[in-house]
C-alpha cells in the first residue's frame, strides 16, 4: 500500500491549532498519531487543537519528563512525549502498549517507537519554516487515514 501524502503551511500558531482540530473532527479509539519535527516546531499546538476539539482547554504541555499527559475525553486522549526514551523497551516497559487500544494516541518522536506500534497511524511531519511558518506534511498508508485526508484536504 503506498502512503498517501498531504502538506500545508501554517502562517500562525492559531493556524496550526485550526488544523489539528479539523484532523480531530475524524478520529476514534484506537487512532495513532506520530508527530515529528525540531523542539519548538509545533507539535505541542497541534495536540492542542486535537484537545480542543473535544474538550475546552488553554494550556497543553508537552509530557517531556512524565511521558505522558491523558485526558479524561470522551474517547480519552494519550498524549505522549517519547523523547527521553532510550528505546521501544522502554515505552513498553512503561506500559505504553495498553494505551494504544483505549484512546487516541498522539505521540510525539513517535518515530523511535515504530517497531512496537500498529501499522496503521497517521505520520505528521512539522518543519518550522521561520518564527511563525510551519510547513506540516501528512503522511498515510492505511485507506482510514487516506480517506481522513482527503475530507480534511
Amino acid at each position: 500500500m503506498q502512503n498517501i501524502d498531504y502538506e500545508i503551511i501554517t502562517n500562525n500558531v492559531e493556524e496550526t491549532i485550526s488544523l489539528g482540530k479539523k484532523i480531530a473532527k475524524y478520529l476514534n479509539i484506537g487512532d495513532i498519531l506520530i508527530l515529528s519535527g525540531d523542539l519548538g516546531s509545533g507539535k505541542t499546538y497541534f495536540t492542542k487543537g486535537i484537545l480542543q476539539n473535544f474538550c475546552e482547554i488553554d494550556e497543553v504541555c508537552s509530557p517531556t519528563f512524565t511521558i505522558v499527559n491523558e485526558y479524561s475525553t470522551t474517547p480519552p486522549i494519550y498524549h505522549f512525549d517519547v523523547y527521553r526514551l532510550k528505546d521501544s523497551f522502554e515505552f513498553l516497559n512503561i506500559g505504553g502498549e495498553e494505551y494504544l487500544y483505549n484512546g487516541i494516541c498522539v505521540i510525539e518522536w513517535g518515530e523511535t517507537i515504530l517497531d512496537v506500534l500498529p501499522n496503521e497511524y497517521l505520520h505528521i511531519q512539522i518543519t518550522k519554516l521561520d518564527e511563525n511558518l510551519r510547513k506540516i506534511t501528512f503522511s498515510a498508508k492505511s485507506d482510514r487515514f487516506k480517506e481522513i485526508l482527503k475530507e480534511v484536504f
